[in-house]
C-alpha cells in the first residue's frame, strides 16, 4: 500500500482551510532533503503557514511539499519531504494531528543536508544574528 502521510496531509490541510483556520506545517529541519530558511529554525524544528495567503504554488504529492514563500522579506522555494513533516493544524486551536516516524526514517533523520547555503538566503554570519524587531515612535 502506498504511505498514508500524503494523502492525510492533503486532507487535513484542506479541513483547516473549510474551517477559516490557518494550517501549519511543524517540520524537522534536520531530515536530508529539507529546504527551509536556517535562521527560522529552533530546535531543530520550523513551522510553516501554508495558508493560501501566505504561500504561492503550494504543491502537495506523494514525495513531499513545495511552495514559494517571503521569510524576512525574501522570498525562497521551500522543499520539504513527507518524512519529515511532523505534524499539520491549524494555529488558532492547535486541531489537527501529528505523525510518528515511518519505517525507515530514522535513516533520513541522522543526516543533514549537503548544502546548507541551498537552504538559508542569507549569508551564514548574518544568520547567526538574531532579526531586529521594528518599534515604532509615537509622532506628536
Amino acid at each position: 500500500m502506498n504511505p498514508s502521510r500524503p494523502y492525510l496531509v492533503r486532507a487535513l490541510q484542506e479541513w483547516i482551510l473549510d474551517n477559516s483556520c490557518t494550517p501549519h506545517l511543524a517540520v524537522d529541519a534536520h531530515i536530508q532533503g529539507v529546504v527551509v530558511p536556517t535562521q527560522f529554525v529552533q530546535d531543530g524544528q520550523i513551522v510553516l503557514n501554508i495558508s493560501p495567503s501566505a504561500v504561492q504554488n503550494l504543491f502537495i504529492d506523494d514525495e513531499g511539499v513545495s511552495f514559494n514563500a517571503r521569510f524576512g522579506g525574501v522570498p525562497m522555494n521551500v522543499y520539504v519531504p513527507m518524512v519529515a513533516i511532523m505534524a499539520v493544524y491549524a494555529r488558532e486551536n492547535g486541531q489537527g494531528m501529528g505523525f510518528g516516524m515511518e519505517p525507515g526514517a530514522e535513516l533520513y533523520a541522522q543526516q543533514t543536508v549537503a548544502e546548507p547555503e541551498m537552504q538559508n538566503p542569507e549569508p551564514a554570519e548574518e544568520a547567526e544574528e538574531k532579526p531586529k524587531r521594528p518599534s515604532l515612535k509615537v509622532v506628536k
